[in-house]
C-alpha cells in the first residue's frame, strides 16, 4: 500500500491546516487508517486513527477538540483537520495504513506552527 499525504506548511499559531492522504488501496480494504507526527528529537506518536467499521476517529488527548480526522470513501481519502494550532503541533506529520496487520506508511508532510 502506498500513501501520499499533503496538505503540510508553515502557519501562526492559532491558524488551521488540513492534511490529506490517499492510499493506492481502497479505504475499504484498510483495517485502520491514522495519523501520526513526529516532532525533532522524539518518538513518533498517534495522532489519530479511524477503524475500517467506524467513522469516528480516536484521537491523542493532546489533540482531542482541535483536529478532527475523516475518511471520504468516494474520494478514497482521509483528513487531519486540524484546528488552534500550538506551536507544540510542529512536526512532520504521517499517514499510515494498517492492513492484515502491516503498517505501511506516507513520505510524510512538514507541519510548522510559528508563535
Amino acid at each position: 500500500v502506498q500513501l501520499q499525504a499533503s496538505g503540510g506548511g508553515l502557519v501562526q499559531a492559532g491558524g488551521s491546516l488540513r492534511l490529506s492522504c490517499v492510499p493506492s488501496l481502497s479505504i475499504s480494504r484498510i483495517n485502520v487508517m491514522a495519523w501520526y507526527r513526529q516532532a525533532p528529537g522524539k518518538q513518533r506518536e498517534l495522532v489519530a486513527a479511524i477503524p475500517h467499521s467506524s467513522e469516528r476517529a480516536n484521537y491523542d488527548d493532546s489533540v482531542k477538540g482541535r483536529f478532527t480526522m475523516s475518511k471520504d470513501n468516494a474520494k478514497n481519502t482521509v483528513y487531519l483537520q486540524m484546528n488552534s494550532l500550538t506551536p507544540e503541533d510542529t512536526a512532520v506529520y504521517y499517514c499510515s495504513a494498517d492492513r492484515l496487520g502491516v503498517a505501511y506508511w506516507g513520505q510524510g508532510t512538514q507541519v510548522t506552527v510559528s508563535s
